[in-house]
């Protein structure tokens, strides 16, 4: 049955196919002149990269944070925002001037239970005003939370009443700052009285640990306060202190702090000494982290970094060290880059993040992109190779590449973090070049071409022939408006030429 159908093909199945086999060879190889250099790229890394790329393990150790339910039932874990932004003198003025709200209920309710771990014990019913802080910090109404936190202080001179007034009803940065003062000198005395009795009883020692976390609390953000008021080396000193006063105290994640003050004065070889001490294999990894490594190894080589030359050249040891921290960056949180490069909008970030989610980027981007920018050539290295990362990663993703499988729950938790108006980034799917998919479908539409001229030969020939006149209408028709004006013994010369 073979050999009769190879008999009953017609030579014009032949050229036909013989025609359309040689536009397909010539439209493949125009496309392949035209790739983007950037694939050349990733090609050159992929070579010289592959085989000295060290596996990290340490990823996401639980430290702080509530436990967000998303499909399949797997759980992600969400982070207080450590550099998170003050409700009354920053959120609420967005909310004044858009009339949006910057804050979901899902995060305002986990700052609510934090605040409640925080800023709470056992024995608050036996002084009472933290009894009237303690239901202050339940209280849904704004203004109800402010209204105990005033009636407290008419009690006793209350840290935690000080805190809530700093934080929701301070209308500017400055006002906040004269607030927190007030708590740390309240504060203090508190922490010392339950210092000394700390080992009376479990009572005292709850007591002791909760007077501990307002302490850190109201430092860590009088530190903030004086980074936003651009006393960016009181702010360092500050937060050096606390770091050394209080080292067990990870759960606030006070070197992100620390960070992105020091990327703020220049200061590259203080940052390196940070990350060297917490880009550890063993501590949990943060965007802010893996970023930062990134930018400081960018920073040697980006001044000087052209894709062209790489991709003839090939890349320097320096280059390739940039490029592996990038990679490892984006496999880490592979939203942060559209932010970088300013491809998607910014918002206010939550109080709340998802390590590894467009939470986390959206914080991360907010505060660290001006430092980007400031690094000549940095967004440019990462704009070219930022997108060679996934092409690492197996697909599926069954494994990862140098951490864990990106978590399949981050986009539902994501969206209870996030304002509804906001478009949440999802993880980037494979997608084939387009070169590819339009050979597939030029390949499908010559095959089908050959197929009908073989079955419907005259019928074929009928639409080829229409086709054409179509084609060539416009032609024709300028060539007689051309044969109209010219004299006929100069297109009759030209006929002959």
């Amino acid at each position: 049955s073979v050999s009769m159908f190879l008999n009953t093909l017609t030579p014009k199945f032949y050229v036909a196919l013989t025609g359309t086999s040689s536009l397909i060879s010539g439209l493949i190889l125009v496309s392949t002149r035209y790739i983007n250099i950037t694939l050349q790229i990733d090609f050159v890394i992929q070579n010289e990269i592959s085989g000295f790329i060290q596996i990290d393990a340490g990823i996401l150790t639980p430290c702080l944070g509530d436990s967000a339910t998303g499909a399949g039932g797997s759980e992600c874990k969400v982070w207080r925002n450590p550099l998170n932004l003050f409700r009354g003198a920053e959120y609420n003025r967005y909310t004044w001037v858009t009339g949006r709200e910057p804050l979901t209920y899902y995060d305002m309710n986990l700052s609510a239970q934090d605040h409640q771990t925080f800023f709470t014990c056992d024995t608050d019913h036996l002084r009472p005003a933290d009894a009237i802080m303690q239901k202050a910090w339940r209280e849904r109404n704004p203004q109800a939370r402010i209204s105990a936190a005033h009636e407290a202080l008419e009690l006793n001179e209350c840290a935690t009443a000080y805190i809530l007034l700093a934080e929701e009803e301070a209308t500017t940065i400055v006002e906040a700052e004269k607030l927190f003062k007030q708590a740390l000198k309240a504060g203090e005395g508190c922490y010392r009285r339950s210092q000394q009795l700390q080992h009376h009883g479990a009572q005292y020692e709850a007591q002791h640990r909760r007077d501990t976390n307002v302490l850190v609390y109201i430092k860590r953000r009088l530190a903030m306060c004086a980074r936003k008021l651009g006393r960016t080396r009181e702010a360092v000193k500050m937060m050096r202190d606390l770091m050394k006063e209080f080292p067990l105290l990870s759960m606030f994640n006070i070197h992100e702090n620390l960070l992105e003050a020091l990327l703020e004065l220049q200061a590259y070889a203080d940052v390196q000494a940070v990350l060297a001490k917490y880009d550890d294999i063993s501590l949990p990894k943060s965007a802010t982290i893996c970023y930062t490594a990134a930018l400081l190894k960018a920073r040697a080589v980006s001044d000087k970094f052209s894709p062209e030359a790489a991709s003839r050249r090939g890349l320097s040891t320096a280059e390739m060290n940039a490029v592996e921290a990038i990679h490892r960056a984006v496999e880490f949180n592979p939203h942060v880059p559209k932010y970088l490069l300013e491809m998607k909008s910014l918002i206010l970030p939550p109080e709340h993040i998802l390590k590894r989610g467009d939470s986390e980027a959206i914080a991360y981007a907010f505060f660290h992109l001006q430092h980007w920018k400031r690094v000549e050539g940095a967004l440019n290295l990462l704009h070219c190779t930022w997108e060679g990362t996934f092409r690492m990663i197996p697909y599926p993703l069954e494994k990862g590449h140098l951490f864990y499988p990106y978590p399949i729950c981050t986009e539902t938790a994501d969206r209870e973090l996030l304002p509804s108006f906001h478009e949440v980034s999802v993880y980037p799917k494979k997608e084939l070049p387009f070169f590819i998919l339009f050979t597939a479908g030029l390949c499908s539409f010559t095959a089908m071409l050959a197929l009908l001229t073989h079955q419907f030969p005259e019928l074929m020939g009928v639409f080829a022939k229409a086709f054409l006149s179509t084609l060539f209408a416009p032609l024709n028709f300028v060539m007689e408006k051309v044969e109209s004006i010219l004299p006929s013994s100069l297109w009759h010369q030209l006929t002959r030429i």
